[in-house]
């Protein structure tokens, strides 16, 4: 049995910009973290004990068939397609946080099992190449409307730069900051959820038809300049406010891209937000709903949680150092 642990991601500079059809002819430049909360997958190989089924996947509901092509679950199917996996087998999904919240779950599900299949085959995959085959799976082979930050932070984990484009460049870049910095970003990061998953599969089928349009160009050239400014300041490890700044101006930019990214509920508790202490902030993902995030210091996040009565839940932020791992392996499954 193989058990991968997985971690999702927090965006904080440059989204919309880790699309192909953005980058190959545009540089980019996020900045992306992993979060101390992850995903499980947990595989095995099955025995044909049971010949009313040859592989069982559970997800949230659960799926018996006898040909792996006919699962339903699109990352399951492809990946076990990538590898050629035609033997009976069982997958287990348990996640920390809700899916379709905008923290990247679908990725990290995605990097999580193909972590755990190269265990499963007793092989050794280095981040870049779990990130790239997981990035080949769900563009290429799903077809998921996905960019490319949220498959690197799941393999990666840490706080890293992602320098893209243009063409089919990529350079991941540990973000150096110190420990005492990093504790400083921590302690003002409040992360929050609206209490709404959503399926942000149409916001950016929409974003992606706009950039192919050329409707979104001075908006995502903006986006990146900003984060390039942002970039600077952790490396000089500003103030928080100086970081907060940028947030926001990359945030009102972002709510433009599609109708849909922002919502009136979200527009008001951004207002309030704003208006008692946060210096910047936004919805996680794709928007409209899921998890969100303000940035302030540390002394104005009891009077923010007490001005955002509609909130209910407020969630503890850390950072993952780790990103996918193999928790245990057992011998009997290794090949």
């Amino acid at each position: 049995m193989i058990i991968s642990k997985t971690p999702y991601r927090l965006s904080l500079f440059g989204g919309g910009t880790d699309f192909p059809q953005w980058y190959n002819s545009n540089p980019s430049t996020i900045i992306v973290a992993s979060m101390d909360y992850s995903c499980y997958v947990t595989i095995s190989r099955k025995p044909n004990f049971f010949p009313e089924y040859k592989s069982r996947v559970a997800y949230g509901k659960i799926e018996h068939v006898n040909d792996n092509g006919d699962i339903v679950h699109p990352s399951v199917r492809e990946c076990l397609r990538f590898f050629n996996f035609e033997s009976g087998i069982d997958i287990y999904h348990a996640g920390d946080l809700p899916s379709r919240s905008g923290i990247g779950s679908s990725s990290s599900f995605t990097v999580g099992l193909v972590k755990a299949i190269h265990g499963l085959r007793n092989a050794r995959a280095t981040k870049r190449q779990l990130a790239e085959e997981a990035i080949f799976i769900e563009q290429k082979m799903i077809k998921e409307s996905v960019g490319c930050q949220d498959q690197i932070a799941a393999a990666y984990g840490g706080l890293n730069v992602i320098k893209l484009g243009p063409g089919h460049s990529m350079k991941i870049i540990k973000l150096g900051i110190s420990f005492s910095y990093r504790e400083y970003l921590r302690r003002s990061i409040l992360l929050g959820f609206t209490g709404l998953s959503r399926d942000g599969t149409n916001i950016m089928k929409k974003h992606i038809a706009n950039i192919s349009e050329g409707k979104s160009e001075s908006m995502l050239r903006e986006i990146n300049k900003i984060s390039e400014n942002a970039y600077e300041l952790f490396k000089m490890e500003e103030d928080i406010e100086k970081i907060g700044n940028l947030l926001n101006e990359s945030w009102l930019i972002k709510r433009n891209f599609t109708p849909n990214v922002s919502n009136q509920n979200f527009n008001q508790i951004y207002e309030i937000a704003l208006k008692n202490g946060a210096v910047g902030g936004k919805l996680m993902g794709a928007g409209g709903g899921g998890f969100f995030y303000f940035l302030a210091p540390p002394q104005k996040h009891a009077k923010l949680r007490s001005a955002l009565r509609q909130v209910n839940i407020w969630v503890p932020f850390k950072f993952a150092s780790y990103g996918s791992t193999l928790l245990n392996r057992s011998s009997m499954n290794e090949i």
